[in-house]
């Protein structure tokens, strides 16, 4: 296998990787504060009908606010990186073979061996690929041949690399 494609000096495409990659990792903040926000809400609600309840009040006032900060938090993110990502907008290309992955953006290459990856999940627009525990690079999909890009994912799912969402 040797596929070969190139990646656009684009303003929007440097956002949307860090958002790929960021997403995995910060999605979590998402699901903790709506946990946080329901329990501080079901708190405040059941506390009214005590005579302690105006007590610990603050108490739940303070995980409704924390929970919704941080279901707040990866938008904030991934808003901020969108931003400052677009100055980052170089052209770049993509050499994939059997044995690794190698990037080039600008002046800048690097590459990962396909013995080193853990797993790649499979998202609407990439390939995010795992190094260990950690997204390491993702792989553009619609830059991509529609060839190319089938002969990556059963190249991927014959190894067992591939996992959906």
């Amino acid at each position: 296998m040797h596929i070969r494609f190139g990646v656009p000096a684009d303003p929007t495409y440097p956002g949307r990787v860090a958002a790929a990659l960021g997403g995995v990792r910060l999605r979590k903040f998402g699901y903790i504060g709506a946990v946080l926000a329901a329990v501080g809400a079901i708190g405040l609600a059941v506390s009214r009908g005590f005579a302690w309840g105006e007590q610990i009040s603050p108490l739940w006032t303070a995980m409704v606010v924390g929970g919704l900060l941080s279901m707040l938090y990866w938008p904030w993110v991934r808003f901020r990186a969108r931003r400052r990502s677009s100055r980052y907008a170089v052209e770049g290309a993509y050499d994939i073979t059997d044995d690794n992955i190698m990037m080039r953006s600008g002046s800048e290459s690097g590459g990962i061996a396909w013995d080193g990856v853990a797993q790649v999940r499979d998202t609407p627009e990439f390939w995010i690929v795992y190094v260990g525990r950690m997204p390491a690079t993702v792989i553009p999909r619609r830059l991509m041949s529609a060839e190319d890009a089938e002969t990556l994912r059963a190249f991927m799912a014959k190894r067992g690399l591939l996992r959906l969402r």
